[in-house]
């Protein structure tokens, strides 16, 4: 197995050979340098658990502020859009209730026209054959002339005691 050890052997390894085969290029012809080729970077660990951060007054009033101006800006903009989103959807309802007002007129038109067909007088007509009617006797029929109550009293007593 490989350690962090043995892979960096290697790696120097590599570049101390090639450090060698560049010594011997640069001496049969110059060869530009790499840039950097020289530095080594060792990586240390930092350990940072215990380490408290110190509390920042204005960093907090700083979050405060952009909070408050975020919040005042979106209710800024909300007002700024409201009135036109409020036409928009009165636009639709002023739409939707002109339709509604056309669909009733036809309703209305279509109702009128099968009221007048069923109180045609041919219709009537034919209902009162079709079900036998006939004219009732002249003794009830009661006629709103102005006669007197005492007429149409009797008509009726006479009515209520044949039944």
């Amino acid at each position: 197995m490989a350690t962090l050890a043995t892979a960096l052997d290697k790696l120097f390894e590599t570049q101390n050979n090639r450090a060698g085969a560049a010594r011997r290029a640069e001496a049969s012809e110059p060869v530009r340098p790499f840039a950097n080729e020289d530095i080594f970077f060792y990586v240390k660990r930092i350990d940072n658990s215990r380490v408290v951060r110190a509390a920042d007054p204005q960093a907090r009033q700083a979050c405060w502020k952009m909070i408050g101006s975020v919040v005042a800006a979106a209710v800024l903009l909300i007002a700024v859009l409201l009135p036109g989103a409020y036409s928009l959807l009165a636009g639709y309802q002023i739409q939707t209730l002109k339709q509604e007002a056309h669909r009733l007129v036809n309703e209305q038109a279509s109702l009128e026209l099968q009221e007048a067909e069923l109180l045609s007088p041919a219709r009537m007509e034919q209902m009162a054959r079709d079900q036998q009617f006939v004219d009732p006797p002249s003794q009830k029929v009661v006629y709103l002339d102005g006669q007197g109550d005492a007429q149409v009293a009797q008509n009726a007593t006479i009515e209520s005691i044949g039944k």
